[in-house]
């Protein structure tokens, strides 16, 4: 072979990788959500691995643009901005506002949502569960309705008769029902229900000094993503006021508080990025039916138990998924 032939062949060579790179197609994901970025980068993160697995990776073949809407006036707005970015799926996240703003918007792009406070049926986001119909789809961990269930398990640190406090976000998709739950709930197991509102962090202090003033014997805070995302202050009030509290999802025992039971947020993000992935290679959102959780997390973090000097009953500890020391 001539020395201009080889020279000539490792250029062609060198070249293909950078050719096909300039011709690889980037995708385009909208991110809505109605937590903030900071405290949310966790099942953000899992979004991302969701993805991966699909073959769509950050800063290779896909680009997510993210909007954060901390109040959720916001939220119609971004996903109106997100329609106008043209982009191929937006992933609506952080409770029923943002599916449901992301819906407003747009008829054609699919949206994958995550959410625990509606019913995406009733709700009238899908049409089945088995087959949405439609341009959405997505994981609903069924958070709110586990209301009841959180009651029970917090009933056994408290005399029968004790009045609970209830916190809940009257501008949440489903605080109503929510409370509607667990004031049946708490009738069925012989309880007081003390619920008090609270949709700003300045309603916080108010809360809980009239729970503390009601002598409420212990307190459960709703479901919200308003809520979740001030997790470390509402543990630390709750442990300011030595008050034991059940919260929804695992977040909140690993930022200090006492008990929480739900479905793994992380699980549904993940399962989301990759229905997110399997749309972008063509599957069709209205023939991928929506996800509801198989596994539930009780868990319960030793260190808050000690701090407040409390005793946990041995059958809630034999029924603890996870127990943080």
């Amino acid at each position: 072979m001539r020395r201009r032939d080889f020279i000539a062949g490792l250029g062609s060579v060198a070249a293909s990788p950078l050719a096909a790179r300039a011709q690889a197609v980037v995708r385009r994901v909208g991110y809505l959500s109605a937590r903030a970025p900071d405290e949310a980068a966790e099942v953000a993160a899992a979004f991302r691995r969701g993805l991966d697995e699909e073959g769509y990776i950050v800063g290779r073949n896909i680009a997510i643009e993210y909007r954060w809407g901390l109040e959720y006036s916001q939220l119609p707005t971004l996903a109106a901005e997100l329609v106008d970015l043209k982009v191929d799926v937006i992933a609506a996240t952080g409770g029923g506002v943002a599916p449901l703003a992301a819906k407003t918007a747009t008829a054609t792009i699919p949206i994958v949502f995550v959410m625990g406070d509606l019913d995406p049926v009733k709700s009238g986001l899908v049409a089945s569960l088995n087959r949405p119909g439609g341009n959405i789809t997505g994981i609903t961990p069924f958070t709110s309705v586990l209301a009841p269930k959180r009651l029970e398990l917090l009933s056994a640190m408290v005399p029968r008769g004790a009045t609970i406090g209830m916190l809940v976000n009257p501008n949440f998709a489903d605080g109503g029902v929510q409370s509607r739950d667990a004031e049946a709930a708490a009738r069925s197991l012989g309880l007081g229900l003390l619920i008090l509102n609270a949709s700003t962090e300045d309603d916080f202090d108010a809360a809980f000094a009239t729970f503390v003033e009601r002598r409420v014997a212990a307190l459960l805070v709703g479901n919200d993503s308003f809520f979740i995302s001030r997790r470390e202050l509402l543990a630390a009030l709750a442990a300011r006021h030595a008050i034991p509290t059940m919260y929804t999802f695992r977040e909140y025992t690993l930022a200090g508080g006492l008990m929480s039971y739900a479905p793994s947020l992380v699980d549904a993000y993940h399962q989301a990025g990759v229905y997110t992935g399997r749309i972008l290679k063509g599957a069709n959102p209205a023939e991928l039916p929506v996800m509801q959780p198989t596994r539930f997390e009780f868990v319960i973090n030793l260190k808050t138990v000690k701090q407040l000097g409390l005793t946990i009953p041995p059958n809630l500890l034999a029924i603890a998924d996870e127990v943080i020391e």
